[in-house]
């Protein structure tokens, strides 16, 4: 079942890494930033960002038949974007002159989680009509990431990310949403996250968030007070308490299957009643509906950054769906690449092939459970 058309649509952006010395670890970012002074550091890292990238790239090396659908300004920087996607075969995003290309300076310290200086940029323009109906010819899956970096995807209580989804369920095509953290100081913080997903999850087939994003739409109450025990949200987590009451209401409120991803305590997944899986993707019903597992994570061989972990995770996963594998094979194969993902400081240059990952799964691969 490989190399099925998929989609891969929504933000895009250039990711610029300062590379900090692996030497010093640090438990607080005050440690290194301190005001006038200067720190030594390696050559910076520069590479393409966002889920059309991440995800939609890490899906065409795995042998996947991809189309992009992102947007860029007309400057200097949507110039890289272009140069770097043609490497990879891949090409024919948007090009809008009155916007700036996204980008985001990403601050991934040793010791302590990734800090992003995000500019939203076109992706802020992106709406369904830059879609065209020829580009989903003989898709079988739709895949989006972001849309809380993309206003025209938040504002009007999603209107327009629901209509998209509501398009491709229409024609049949299978459909998959990502997020991404949200700034609470931003206008996306301001947004009724609850009420917007109610509208769009019922045309949504496959909802892989992380831990963090669903508990800031969906018990912002309790986002803010685990965010005041300090250092990293998954530490205080609990599977049971914390994870699972989240991945009920996502089916109750309409989703078929959820994988929510949490970090280092691993992975969660749990479906529905998959009978309404777009049916373009000929999915196993049987072996897909009311299923639900823990998949921990891999250990990896080296921890440089865990920039575009959770997107070639999902690549990985949806890969698997693609191939015909069962939930618990493709949760399986979300964490192994995402264990391979942090091995490089982008988000593809620790990406291995499904079979390799596989092979190390049945070689007893250590988890972190």
């Amino acid at each position: 079942m490989a190399g099925r058309k998929v989609i891969a649509a929504g933000h895009i952006c250039l990711d610029i890494t300062p590379v900090f010395s692996a030497q010093r670890k640090v438990t607080t970012p005050d440690e290194l930033l301190v005001p006038g002074k200067l720190i030594h550091m390696e050559p910076a890292d520069v590479h393409t960002g966002g889920s059309v990238a991440n995800t939609g790239l890490a899906l065409k090396i795995l042998g996947n038949d991809v189309t992009l659908m992102g947007k860029i300004g007309d400057d200097a920087f949507g110039k890289m974007i272009e140069q770097i996607l043609a490497q990879y075969g891949a090409g024919g995003l948007l090009v809008d002159a009155n916007s700036s290309t996204s980008y985001s300076v990403v601050l991934a310290m040793p010791g302590i989680d990734r800090i992003f200086l995000h500019n939203p940029g076109a992706n802020d323009t992106f709406v369904g009509s830059d879609i065209p109906e020829e580009a989903l010819e003989n898709a079988v899956l739709f895949h989006f990431g972001y849309p809380p970096l993309m206003k025209q995807m938040y504002q009007n209580g999603g209107a327009e990310l629901a209509a998209i989804f509501d398009r491709m369920k229409a024609k049949g095509i299978a459909t998959s949403l990502d997020f991404a953290a949200i700034d609470p100081n931003s206008e996306a913080g301001t947004v009724d996250w609850e009420a917007l997903l109610a509208k769009v999850l019922p045309s949504v087939d496959f909802f892989v968030p992380s831990f963090e994003e669903l508990c800031f739409m969906l018990d912002r109450e309790y986002y803010d007070r685990l965010a005041a025990l300090g250092g990293d949200m998954i530490d205080h987590l609990e599977m049971d308490r914390d994870v699972k009451p989240l991945a009920r209401k996502l089916l109750d409120m309409g989703a078929r299957a959820v994988l929510i991803k949490c970090g280092t305590a691993g992975m969660y997944y749990r479906t529905g009643d998959m009978a309404g899986v777009g049916p373009r993707l000929e999915l196993n019903v049987q072996a897909w509906s009311h299923q639900e597992g823990i998949q921990p994570c891999f250990r990896a061989d080296i921890v440089r950054s865990a920039t575009g972990a959770g997107d070639t995770s999902i690549a990985a996963f949806l890969t698997g769906i693609l191939r015909g594998k069962t939930p618990q094979e493709c949760a399986a194969l979300a964490a192994a690449e995402g264990a391979c993902a942090v091995t490089a400081y982008d988000a593809l240059g620790g990406l291995k092939p499904i079979e390799e990952l596989e092979a190390r799964i049945a070689a007893g691969w250590q988890t972190m459970a």
